[in-house]
């Protein structure tokens, strides 16, 4: 049987998921598009209806990740701020090292292709923040904080099915761990000027 034949699995569902909400993210698909396709995906049966979803969208490798994951990601900085945010492809472990700055680590729109991330950190005199989404969960059980506390914001609304689990270990000195999920788009209200009367 060909590939395109054989039952989808819910991971591979999830790894679709993943790539069309990036897509949408980087203005490749409408709202309306990526709701159809969603639907399309969560109810898809086998790998080539899967695939189906993903064929015009350049870094689409069928129902696969859309880049392979690097195995560590190392961060060293002093006296600066870093940010991964954007589509960026998770790695199987990232180890930080930096002094006076702030780390952030925005999952919002991250490609996930692994089932886990394990992040080592020495933070000093700074925050560690981790930015999720629905279907990312995150464990500091294993960091410890020198001068500072954890602050962990659960996500609204009832509970997905775990896409990537994330273990923080390492210390945290003088500084913060934030772990909270993504803002909800602003809404701008405009208002037409009432003309006076007189």
């Amino acid at each position: 049987m060909a590939e395109e034949g054989l039952r989808a699995s819910h991971e591979d569902r999830d790894r679709v998921v993943d790539l069309l909400r990036v897509a949408a993210g980087d203005g490749r698909l409408t709202s309306d598009e990526l709701d159809a396709r969603l639907e399309r995906a969560l109810s898809a049966r086998t790998r080539g209806e899967l695939a189906a979803l993903t064929e015009d969208l350049p870094t689409a490798r069928g129902a696969g990740p859309a880049a392979d994951p690097q195995k560590v990601l190392r961060i060293e900085r002093a006296g600066t701020h870093v940010r991964r945010d954007g589509s960026w492809v998770v790695p199987e472990h990232v180890e930080l090292r930096v002094t006076a700055g702030n780390v952030v680590l925005d999952f919002t729109q991250a490609v996930v292709a692994l089932p886990s991330l394990r992040v080592h950190a020495l933070v000093r005199g700074g925050n560690l923040t981790l930015i999720t989404r629905p279907g990312i969960v995150v464990s500091t059980d294993e960091v410890a904080i020198i001068g500072g506390r954890v602050i962990d914001r659960e996500p609204p609304g009832p509970p997905v099915p775990v896409l990537l689990s994330v273990n923080v270990s390492g210390k945290v000195i003088a500084g913060n761990v934030r772990v909270r999920p993504q803002k909800p788009p602003r809404r701008t209200l405009w208002r037409r000027a009432r003309p006076q009367l007189r």
